[in-house]
């Protein structure tokens, strides 16, 4: 079966249980499409989804963070560690993805999807409003231990996405950092560090960051 988008996802705001601020838009609920966009660079210029919500603008949203997917295939994984049902929608994603293995995208690669041309960009840090979403204690922890973060695009081409509408995959960068090593050095470990942070593939802070660890650990 080909890698086809399950669920297209917008934010219905909430009151943030996790107390850091007081709205976030990461209840998303499915929409009948959704139409991206690029915001402008910074973290408070908003999301890249047309009527989309964000309430943490300090780590959220701008060029980078634009649209986020995550797959059903994981929430299926989660549903049953869990013990709860976990419908489209219910860890943020704009896109609930089918078909296609997120954490194995490379950094940079682009896809197509609808009339829209994505980017794949950086990986997702769990933080205590996702925990506070879910209500599991240690849950920063444990999806971490688990390695797949989802994908977080860039929008190269603006354009509208629907349901069912196929992804493709266009040729992967040469460097070969996959969204999920890059997840896992961005959350410590050390394993990957220099591969990641010679192939000099994420943007900004997000590299240096790297950089700044790989020169201490040498």
């Amino acid at each position: 079966m080909n890698a086809r988008v399950a669920s297209t996802n917008i934010a219905v705001p909430r009151d943030n249980a996790a107390g850091t601020y007081s709205r976030t838009g990461i209840d998303k609920q499915p929409a009948e499409s959704i139409s991206v966009f690029a915001p402008g660079p910074n973290y408070g210029d908003g999301s890249g989804v047309t009527g989309d919500f964000i309430g943490d603008d300090q780590h959220h949203g701008g060029a980078h963070k634009a649209v986020y997917a995550f797959s059903r295939e994981e929430l299926d994984f989660w549903q049953d560690e869990l013990g709860r049902k976990l419908v489209d929608g219910s860890f943020g994603e704009n896109l609930t993805t089918h078909g296609i293995d997120l954490g194995g995208l490379v950094i940079n690669q682009r896809v197509r999807i609808g009339t829209a041309v994505l980017e794949v960009s950086v990986p997702r840090t769990p933080c205590a409003t996702f925990a506070a979403w879910l209500e599991e204690k240690g849950w920063v922890k444990k999806f971490t231990a688990r390695g797949d973060c989802g994908a977080y695009f860039r929008v190269i081409s603006p354009g509208t996405i629907t349901p069912n509408d196929e992804i493709i995959l266009e040729e992967a960068p040469s460097h070969g950092v996959t969204m999920a090593e890059a997840f896992a050095v961005k959350m410590g470990a050390k394993e990957n560090l220099e591969k990641v942070v010679n192939a000099h593939c994420l943007p900004g802070h997000h590299h240096e960051q790297l950089a700044r660890r790989l020169e201490r650990v040498n």
